[in-house]
C-alpha cells in the first residue's frame, strides 16, 4: 500500500542482565538513624561538589581528571567510597546526555512542525500524513512568536550540546521548583526540606568480588547483619573494629532470597544502597548485581504453541491468545491496572497486572507473549497532536519502559519468551480486520481486543488481515484458494479434508444381519411389501453347505 512505512521484523527480547531487591531497614535506634543521617549528608556534599566538577569539565574530561577527582575524595572519605561516587557521577552526567538529545528532537520536531504550517495558506485542510494550515489570523500570529521562542530555545540547546554542558540538580528538578509552591504542592517548609535533604544524602556502595560477602563498604551477613565502613572523619561513632558501625536491626530479602544468599557465600560483588523516605519515616536497603543475560531462543521455538498478543492502554492490558495459524481461540483477557498516583503505585499496579498476564499465560501452554515495541518519546508534543491536550497526557503518563523492562524481568523467570513488535497500523487494522466479525451477543469485542490479535498475528510472520486475496465478483474459488488461509492439519471447512482409513462415517457400523435382510422399495403409498429372507453366510458349516448342494434347497439339517 501507498505511504506506508516499512515495518520492522519481530524479534525476541533479550532478557535482564541484573537483579535489585529491597527490603525495610527495622527495629533501628536512635543512635543507628543518627549515624545514617551524618553518613548521608557528608557523602551527599561530596557527590554535589564532584558532580559539579564533572560538569564543569565537560567534554573535555579524561581519566587524569577523574584520578585527581579520586584523590581528592579519598581524602575526605575512603577509596572504595570515593570509586562509588565517582562512578554514580559520571552515571548521572550520561543520563542528562541522553535527556538533552532526546530534549533537542522534541524542539526540532516541534520548529519543523510550526514551519510547515505557517507557510499554508490560512484554514487548508491538512491530510493523514500532514497537517493543514492554521484556523484563524489570531493563531498564525501567535504560532508564528511560539516559533521564535523555540527557535532560541533550539539554539541554546545546541550550544549546551556541542560544549559538552548539562543541567543537573542533585535531589531533582521538581522538587527544587516545589520550593516556591509549597501551597500548591501541599508541604510545609519542613516537610520539603526533610525530603530535599533526603534525596541529596549519598548511601551506596558497589560490590567487590573476592572480598567478604562481596562488598567491603556496605556489609550485609547471612545473618541479616548490616554494617557501613565509616568515612574518615566520622570515625568516631564506630562501635566495631576498623572504622565499622553495626546497625541493631536485621534485614531479610523475601525476593530473590536464596540468589543473595548464594552470592555473598561465594563472596560475590553484590552492590548495596540505603534511603530513607521522609513521609513513612522509613528507611531501606537494596541489594543489585549483575547475571548473565539468559540466551534467547529462536523465535520459530517460541511461536511452537501459539502466543498471546497484548496491547497495552492506559487503564489495561487487552490479551488474545492465538494458535499457531494466527486465529484467535477462547475469549480476550483485559488485566486492569491504576495508574495514577504517585510513581510508587504506579509501578505496583504495573507488576500486579504483568503477574495476572503471566499466570494466565502458563495455564494456557504458552511460551510466548507479544507487545508492541512503544516509543512515545517523538509523539506527544504539543505540536504534533495540537489541542488535544488530554491524548497528549495519556501517553505521556503511559509507562511503556517500565513496563518493558518488568515484563522482560518477570517473563525471564518463567521460562516465557517476549516477542516486541512493530506498533505501527496494529489498533487501525486490527479495528478494520478483526473487530466486527469476532462480536457476537454474548461478547463485545473492542478496539484494543482487536488490536492484541495483530500483534500476536505480526509476531508469528502472517499479515494482519484475515486474507490478503478476495475472492471473484462471483465469490468462487474456481481461480484458487485464498492466499492466506489455515494449514491442512488445522481442522475447518476450507479445502478437502484429509484421508482417513476406515469406514467413511465416525458412526459405529450396523450388524450384518440387519444389512442383509432389506426390504422392497417403500415410494407407493399402501403397496405390499415383499419381505425377502437371505441366509447368513457366516452361519452356515462347511457340512450345510453340501447337503444344501444335495437337495438344492434352503433347508437346514440339524
Amino acid at each position: 500500500m501507498a505511504g506506508l512505512r516499512e515495518l520492522a521484523a519481530p524479534f525476541v527480547a533479550p532478557g535482564p542482565s541484573g537483579v535489585a531487591v529491597r527490603t525495610r531497614l527495622k527495629q533501628l535506634t536512635p543512635a543507628d538513624v543518627e549515624v545514617l543521617r551524618r553518613v548521608g549528608a557528608h557523602l551527599g556534599a561530596l557527590a554535589s561538589g564532584d558532580l559539579k566538577a564533572r560538569c564543569r569539565d565537560g567534554l573535555g574530561h579524561d581519566a587524569e581528571a577523574w584520578a585527581v577527582r579520586k584523590r581528592e575524595l579519598t581524602s575526605a572519605s575512603s577509596s572504595r567510597w570515593a570509586g562509588s561516587i565517582t562512578k554514580a557521577t559520571h552515571d548521572q552526567w550520561a543520563l542528562a546526555r541522553r535527556g538533552q538529545a532526546a530534549h533537542l528532537q522534541c524542539l526540532e520536531a516541534a520548529v519543523r512542525t510550526i514551519g510547515h504550517r505557517l507557510s499554508l495558506p490560512i484554514g487548508e485542510k491538512g491530510s493523514k500524513r500532514a497537517p493543514g494550515g492554521y484556523r484563524s489570523k489570531r493563531e498564525w500570529h501567535a504560532k508564528t512568536r511560539r516559533l521564535h521562542t523555540l527557535e532560541d530555545r533550539l539554539a541554546r540547546e545546541r550550544a549546551d550540546r556541542e560544549s559538552g554542558t548539562v543541567h543537573v540538580v542533585r535531589g531533582g528538578k521538581r522538587l527544587a521548583r516545589n520550593r516556591h509552591h509549597l501551597e500548591a504542592t501541599q508541604l510545609t517548609e519542613v516537610e520539603w526540606r526533610r525530603r530535599w535533604e533526603a534525596e541529596r544524602w549519598f548511601l551506596q556502595a558497589d560490590g567487590e568480588s573476592g572480598k567478604r560477602f562481596g562488598n567491603e563498604t556496605i556489609r550485609v551477613g547471612p545473618n541479616g547483619e548490616v554494617s557501613i565502613r565509616l568515612p574518615a572523619p566520622l570515625r568516631q561513632w564506630a562501635n566495631a573494629p576498623h572504622g565499622r558501625y553495626v546497625l541493631t536491626g536485621r534485614v531479610a530479602f523475601a525476593h530473590r532470597g536464596p540468589d543473595w544468599a548464594d552470592r555473598i557465600a561465594a563472596n560475590r560483588a553484590v552492590a548495596y544502597r540505603i534511603h530513607h523516605d521522609p513521609a513513612r519515616g522509613r528507611w531501606y536497603v537494596t541489594a543489585s548485581w549483575q547475571i548473565p543475560p539468559t540466551r534467547t531462543i529462536p523465535i520459530e521455538a517460541a511461536l511452537a504453541d501459539g502466543v498471546i498478543g497484548v496491547d497495552m492502554n492506559a487503564d489495561h492490558l487487552a490479551a488474545w491468545r492465538l494458535d499457531t495459524c494466527g486465529n484467535p481461540t477462547g475469549s480476550p483477557r483485559r488485566f486492569f491496572c491504576d495508574l495514577s498516583g504517585t510513581a510508587g503505585h504506579r509501578d505496583a499496579q504495573v507488576r500486579h497486572a504483568l503477574t495476572r498476564l503471566l499466570h494466565w499465560t502458563r495455564a494456557c501452554g504458552v511460551k510466548a507473549i507479544a507487545v508492541e515495541d512503544l516509543d512515545f518519546t517523538a509523539e506527544k508534543t504539543r505540536e504534533k497532536h495540537g489541542r488535544r491536550r488530554g491524548f497528549r497526557q495519556l501517553i505521556s503518563g503511559m509507562p511503556t519502559g517500565r513496563l518493558r523492562a518488568r515484563l522482560t524481568s518477570m517473563a525471564d523467570a518463567t521460562g516465557i519468551a517476549v516477542i516486541a513488535v512493530d506498533p505501527a497500523y496494529t489498533s487501525k487494522w486490527g479495528a478494520q480486520h478483526w473487530q466486527k466479525p469476532l462480536i457476537s451477543k454474548n461478547r463485545k469485542t473492542t478496539r484494543h481486543d482487536a488490536a492484541s490479535i495483530a500483534i500476536g498475528r505480526r509476531a508469528q510472520g502472517h499479515p494482519v488481515r484475515r486474507r490478503t486475496a478476495p475472492p471473484p465478483a462471483h465469490r468462487s474459488d474456481e481461480q484458487g484458494h485464498r492466499t492466506v488461509q489455515a494449514g491442512p492439519e488445522a481442522p475447518g471447512c476450507e479445502g478437502p479434508r484429509p484421508r482417513i482409513s476406515g469406514p467413511r462415517t465416525g458412526c459405529v457400523p450396523p450388524d450384518a444381519a440387519s444389512t442383509r435382510a432389506t426390504s422392497a422399495s417403500r415410494t407407493v403409498r399402501d403397496a405390499p411389501v415383499e419381505q425377502v429372507w437371505v441366509q447368513d453366510s457366516l452361519l452356515v458349516t462347511d457340512e450345510e453347505r453340501l447337503v444344501i448342494g444335495q437337495h438344492g434347497t434352503h433347508s437346514v439339517v440339524a
